[in-house]
C-alpha cells in the first residue's frame, strides 16, 4: 500500500510515519509532502533509514495548497490512502495572522480532496482536533461526534471547515473519507512554541515560564504513539464519513503540567534546586481561550477495542527524556 502523508515533517505527522514503518516493514510505501514551514523538520526523521528501505520513503516538498504541484503528485505515485497532518495549529499564531490559517488548513484541504476524489484514493483520513467543540464548562461533560461545533479561534475554526468540507465530499461525490478528533498530544519531535518542549526548555534555560491567566485550564493528555496506533486502526477499519474521538483520560491543568515536568527534569538530572517553582510566572490570559476539553473515546473503544496505554506519568517521563537527551543533557 502506498500512503501519502501530509506534514510528515511535524510533529505527530513524523510521529506516524515512524510508528507505520516500525508496525509494517516492508509491505508499505509513504511519500511525505510537507512544505517545511517553521514547524516541519525534517531532522525529525532523520532516522528513518534504519526502518525503511530503498524505495519505501520519498520526501516531497511541496504547499498542500498549490493545486498543480499536488495533482502532479497523486498522478506520479497513484496513493492509496493519503492522510492529512499538514496545518497551522498554533492558536496564539491564528489570533495574529488567521488568513494563514485559513489557507492551508482550508483551501489546502480542498486541494487534497479534489486529488483524493479524482486519482480514487482508499480513504482519506483528515486529523482534526477536540477544538472545534469549543470548551466545557461542566465538569462531567465530555465532547462526544455529535457535539456541536463552537470554535473559539481562528484555528480551531477552519479546522472546524475542514472537517466539514470533508463530510461535504462524501455526500457530494462518495469520496470515503473518515475524520478524527484528538485531545491534546505530547511526545518526540514537537515544536518549541508548545507547551510541554517549551516549559522544558526555560527549565533548563532558568527562564521565566509563562502561565496564561490562572493556570488552571484544563486538557486531556495524550501521548502521540497511542494518538497514531488510533490512527492507524481508523485508516485501515473506520467506516466511511464517520468521526472519531481520541482521548486519554488524562486530563490536568496546566499548572499541574507545569510542576509535573520541573519534578521529572529535577529527578531525571538530579538538580538539587528547590527554586524552579519560583520561574513560574502568570501572564494576561489567551483571547477565547478556552477552559476545559475533554472527549469521549466511547465509540472507538467500543468499535475497535481501542484504548490509549500510556498513563501521564509514564508519558512524561518519556517526554522529558527524549527532549533533554536531543538537549545533549543526558
Amino acid at each position: 500500500m502506498l500512503y501519502f502523508i501530509t506534514g510528515g515533517a511535524g510533529f505527530i505527522g513524523a510521529n506516524f510515519i515512524h510508528y507505520m514503518f516500525n508496525k509494517y516493514k516492508d509491505k508499505i510505501t509513504i511519500v511525505n509532502i510537507d512544505n517545511l514551514t517553521y514547524a516541519g523538520d525534517e531532522k525529525n526523521l532523520k532516522n528513518i533509514d534504519s526502518v525503511s528501505k530503498d524505495g519505501q520513503y520519498f520526501f516531497e516538498k511541496i504547499d498542500i495548497c498549490n493545486n498543480e504541484m499536488i495533482e502532479r503528485l497523486f498522478h506520479k505515485y497513484r496513493p492509496d490512502y493519503v492522510i492529512n497532518f499538514a496545518a497551522e495549529s498554533h492558536v496564539d499564531r491564528s489570533i495574529k495572522t488567521p488568513q494563514k490559517f485559513l489557507q492551508t488548513n482550508i483551501l489546502g484541504t480542498q486541494v487534497l480532496l479534489d486529488a483524493s476524489l479524482k486519482y480514487g484514493v482508499k480513504r482519506y483520513h483528515q486529523v482534526s482536533t477536540d477544538e472545534v467543540y469549543g470548551s466545557l464548562t461542566d465538569v462531567n461533560d465530555f465532547f462526544t461526534e455529535t457535539t456541536l461545533l463552537d470554535p473559539s479561534s481562528p484555528y480551531s475554526a477552519s479546522k472546524a471547515s475542514a472537517d466539514l468540507i470533508c463530510q461535504a465530499y462524501y455526500r457530494t461525490y462518495q469520496l470515503p473519507i473518515t475524520i478524527s478528533r484528538c485531545s491534546n498530544n505530547y511526545g518526540p519531535y514537537q515544536h518549541q512554541e508548545k507547551l510541554i518542549p517549551m516549559i522544558i526548555h526555560k527549565i533548563i534555560e532558568r527562564k521565566r515560564i509563562p502561565i496564561y491567566g490562572d493556570g488552571l485550564n484544563v486538557r486531556d493528555w495524550l501521548y502521540v504513539e497511542d494518538h497514531c496506533s488510533a490512527l492507524d486502526i481508523i485508516l485501515h477499519q473506520g467506516e466511511d464519513n464517520q468521526i472519531y474521538n481520541i482521548g486519554a483520560n488524562n486530563e490536568k491543568t496546566n499548572i499541574d503540567v507545569t510542576l509535573c515536568l520541573i519534578n521529572q527534569v529535577r529527578e531525571i538530572l538530579s538538580i538539587n534546586d528547590g527554586h524552579l517553582e519560583k520561574l513560574i510566572e502568570f501572564v494576561e490570559d489567551r483571547k477565547g481561550h478556552d477552559r476545559r476539553y475533554a472527549v469521549d473515546s466511547n465509540k472507538l473503544k467500543t468499535s475497535f477495542n481501542w484504548s490509549a496505554t500510556v498513563d501521564f506519568n509514564e508519558g512524561i517521563k518519556r517526554t522529558v527524556h527524549w527532549y533533554l537527551k536531543r538537549l545533549h543533557l543526558i
